[in-house]
């Protein structure tokens, strides 16, 4: 069972940064798509020659294909996807569980009839819900815009993979975030957590794929396991996509653990 109050707090206390992040993406996926043009796309790989090499790597550019599907898997999901999602995700998983104790609001809830059990359900399917809204929604105008756009031109199997191993991905991210909410009495140090450790994944990640010299850091993040390249290849994602669902179950399993089992300073 849920909190039906208390997810519609959840929703008026977060919606703002929701709509604000899907609008930023839908500021960027568009003007990606309508950039793609075969006929100038030796030309961009040029231009991007010109620039830092370990720049334009780390931010995901430095392998682009001539087809549409590799177009936006460099330019939106190698870099953008797993930045600015991370920002909502970051701030609803603090204010799920940890900023409410920290406030103080934590007793008041667990007066009336809800349990820690079931205000740790309705927080969590808050979290996993809007996160895969705000990937669906990407998927679906992705989907239409290009088809729009560059009729036949897409690789749909491969574009839906990728949402589906972002949206993997941000289940593990949030998953984290949601452990480190339940694990913590202030917001301080649950966003030491559910903040530092998605940022400091994403830039080894980034470090990574600088050079041959920094490519061993990539067994250090997580990020990893999201592979546009294996995805656009078809092949090798399988066991990556697994693993992203196992961290999300032992992460989310973890945060409803430590939440019923420790003091609260209510």
């Amino acid at each position: 069972m849920l909190s039906k109050p208390l997810l519609k707090a959840t929703i008026k206390q977060n919606y703002m940064v929701f709509l604000i992040i899907v609008a930023v993406l839908m500021l960027y996926l568009p003007i990606i798509i309508t950039m793609y043009d075969p006929a100038t796309q030796e030309s961009l790989n040029k231009v991007l020659d010109t620039m830092p090499q370990g720049m334009i790597a780390a931010m995901g550019f430095s392998e682009i294909g001539a087809d549409l599907i590799d177009f936006i898997g460099s330019y939106f999901y190698g870099f953008l996807i797993l930045l600015l999602p991370m920002i909502y995700t970051i701030i609803a998983c603090n204010r799920c569980i940890a900023s409410h104790v920290d406030k103080g609001s934590m007793a008041y809830l667990l007066s009336t009839p809800n349990t820690r059990s079931k205000i740790a359900r309705t927080q969590s399917l808050f979290i996993i819900v809007s996160i895969t809204i705000m990937i669906a929604f990407i998927t679906i105008v992705g989907l239409v815009l290009s088809n729009a756009t560059f009729p036949d031109k897409l690789d749909i199997n491969a574009f839906l993979l990728m949402n589906l191993g972002s949206l993997l991905l941000y289940y593990a991210v949030t998953g984290f975030g949601f452990f480190a909410s339940c694990l913590f009495n202030d917001t301080k140090n649950s966003l030491m957590i559910g903040a530092g450790l998605p940022v400091a994944f994403l830039v080894i990640q980034m470090i990574s794929d600088v050079g041959e010299k920094t490519s061993f850091l990539k067994y250090f993040t997580m990020f990893t396991l999201f592979d546009v390249d294996k995805i656009i290849g078809g092949q090798g994602y399988i066991p990556q996509f697994i693993a992203l669902a196992i961290i999300a179950v032992v992460m989310y399993g973890l945060g409803f653990y430590v939440f019923k089992k420790r003091d609260l300073p209510l």
